[in-house]
């Protein structure tokens, strides 16, 4: 028996086949059929293909959402090529390294964003630069090449073990990794996805998560229009037109960060506006606060909540509405695909249930690795397929996860994925830093907020306005300190290594 293609291509243009003429993408008021948006796909792997995109090669886009960034996927997809999605908050620096590790030939930017790669163009290994969205001076739009192509007839076929995307995520070393998702890795996180949360064909599914994060990217529109629904997308995060969408198109699903959700919660006519269509919102990114969760539940809204990382693409667990506050702060039990365990600190050894230690995945659904980082890969994924998340959890009794910590420190503001070892590295190029460590505090608003504590050079004076002036042009905003506090030295354990637990301690609020 010949072994089905499950390539993202693949599937979707099988989905194009099978519904051609239902809605699939509602953008500003413009919706395309599964007909036009297949039509628009396959023209873009050809005008990919005759600019000399081959299998393997990597395209690139960097921009708010829009509909190119879907056809972008799908198109490489077709070609055998590797999908990479930049995050639009970086700097030119940060950017600079993430598109030459990535080895991008072909970039594709929006209006917004161009002056900052023009700021590095010089420095980028791209062999081609592309407009999303109109003639710009060096920049030739993508809708020139794709007027003029004829529809792809033959793409090519992909391994489950082919790489569809490269997802970058921000490094502990300070450097981002490029997480490897595979075409088998999207299937099979989707396939949880069907199991775990019943995507039905008549969804209209709400999208307005940033689309180079995982979940903006997979956790909703994908799975919706394997089934057939139609996606709403929004090119930011907005929370008045989210109700006023919501109401419009009649959504009955969408993404979010529990931030979202308190922003939507604290518009004027949230109280008065029907959102009654509604019959799931999938939360993610951290643990929605008890308030909020009972906020929505009083409005008849169910929330679906899960753990999952881009590495896991990103399936992992699924906290279903039902036991949301039963099992309050729990991250839920492990998808249909998905093995979980919990193991002491020597990364192999199962521990009992309440017992904390480090969380360890494995399935179908976990990333083929770092790319360029060969290292990095076998430091994650061990011998048996066991990914090592580095978050510390438990398992009750009755197997739900709850996520305690993190071994890698890592710090959740308003959804995004913040690693202090980035910020420590670019805050002691500072001229008035001596040392400083960072530490994630709690917020209300965000989730967590970034908390520096310094210890200046001799004669040196520092403000929390002055080191944002001064970050501002290293760092993306949202990873800009919240908090600055003085120390003439840091605490130190006798290897050296700084004590954040006592920084937490001292500086808690």
């Amino acid at each position: 028996m010949t072994k089905a293609d499950i390539g993202l291509a693949s599937w979707f243009t099988r989905r194009v086949q099978q519904t051609p003429d239902r809605p699939a993408l509602t953008f500003e008021g413009a919706t395309r059929s599964y007909r036009e948006m297949g039509d628009a796909v396959n023209r873009l792997a050809t005008a990919l293909r005759a600019g000399g995109i081959c299998k393997g090669d990597r395209v690139g886009f960097l921009g708010l959402n829009q509909p190119l960034y879907f056809d972008l996927l799908f198109a490489a997809a077709r070609l055998g090529a590797i999908f990479v999605p930049l995050n639009f908050r970086l700097t030119g620096p940060e950017l600079d390294y993430i598109i030459n590790d990535a080895g991008i030939h072909t970039l594709v930017v929006d209006a917004p964003h161009r002056p900052i790669i023009n700021s590095v163009r010089g420095q980028l290994c791209c062999r081609r630069f592309l407009s999303a969205d109109g003639p710009a001076d060096g920049w030739r739009p993508v809708a020139d090449f794709v007027g003029r192509s004829a529809p792809l007839a033959q793409g090519e076929a992909a391994a489950d073990d082919d790489i569809a995307v490269i997802m970058y995520t921000s490094g502990t070393t300070g450097r981002p990794k490029g997480a490897m998702l595979t075409h088998g890795n999207f299937w099979w996180a989707n396939i949880n996805s069907h199991l775990g949360s019943d995507v039905l064909e008549t969804d209209v599914t709400l999208v307005m998560a940033p689309l180079f994060h995982i979940g903006g990217l997979n956790v909703s529109p994908l799975t919706c229009w394997q089934k057939g629904g139609h996606v709403v997308l929004h090119r930011g995060f907005d929370p008045a037109r989210f109700i006023a969408d919501v109401q419009y198109y009649r959504v009955t699903t969408t993404f979010a960060v529990p931030a979202m959700l308190l922003f939507v919660s604290q518009q004027p006519d949230f109280a008065s506006a029907d959102l009654s269509s509604i019959r799931m919102i999938i939360c993610g990114g951290a643990p929605v606060p008890e308030p909020l969760l009972r906020l929505y539940n009083g409005r008849g809204i169910p929330m679906n909540q899960g753990y999952g990382l881009t590495e896991t693409a990103p399936s992992g667990t699924y906290l279903g509405p039902e036991f949301a506050l039963a099992k309050l702060g729990s991250a839920g039990r492990p998808m249909m695909f998905v093995d979980l365990k919990i193991v002491n600190e020597d990364g192999r050894t199962p521990l009992p249930a309440n017992e904390r230690g480090e969380v360890l995945m494995r399935g179908p659904n976990i990333m083929r690795g770092y790319w360029n980082k060969p290292e990095a890969t076998a430091a994650a994924i061990d011998a048996e397929g066991w990914f090592h998340s580095g978050d510390i959890g438990y398992l009750d009794a009755e197997g739900f996860l709850y996520i305690c910590d993190r071994l890698k420190d890592m710090i959740i503001s308003g959804g995004e994925n913040i690693y202090p070892a980035e910020i420590e590295a670019t805050l002691y190029d500072h001229p008035a830093i001596a040392e400083v460590a960072v530490f994630g505090e709690p917020s209300e608003k965000w989730g967590e907020s970034v908390t520096a504590v310094a210890a200046l050079k001799p004669g040196q004076s520092l403000d929390l306005e002055a080191l944002r002036a001064w970050a501002t042009e290293r760092l993306a905003r949202y990873k800009l300190p919240t908090r600055l506090e003085i120390v003439d030295a840091l605490p130190r354990n006798p290897a050296g290594k700084v004590l954040k637990f006592e920084l937490r301690d001292r500086f808690r609020r």
